[in-house]
């Protein structure tokens, strides 16, 4: 199974995509975030090989900081972010065991 397949209608997948087209460009964005906050997940399923060198060590708290610097509810939007995350890798990890011999 390639990666795309891998992906292909998983939760939030639009922002894991997203998440690791930023990390090629070399932007640090929120997508960005989550994506190296699932990168054991990811790593395990084949998706990505290493963290990009200039991420930071904690993207959990960074996410935090970014939100926080857009206004708003920062708390709530963290949290909700990383529910979705957790669900996109509940649901990497389901896939993996469907597709394994």
């Amino acid at each position: 199974m390639t990666p795309n397949d891998l992906l292909a209608g998983l939760p939030g997948e639009d922002l894991v995509r997203a998440g690791l087209s930023d990390l090629q460009a070399g932007r640090w964005t929120v997508p960005a975030c989550r994506v190296v906050i699932a990168f054991p997940r990811m790593r395990r399923a084949g998706l990505v090989r290493e963290a990009a060198a200039a991420t930071p060590a904690d993207a959990e708290l960074e996410l935090y900081r970014m939100l926080r610097q857009t206004g708003g509810d920062a708390y709530s939007r963290y949290n909700a972010l990383l529910r979705q995350l957790v669900s996109f890798e509940r649901a990497l990890d389901r896939r993996r065991r469907q597709c394994q011999p």
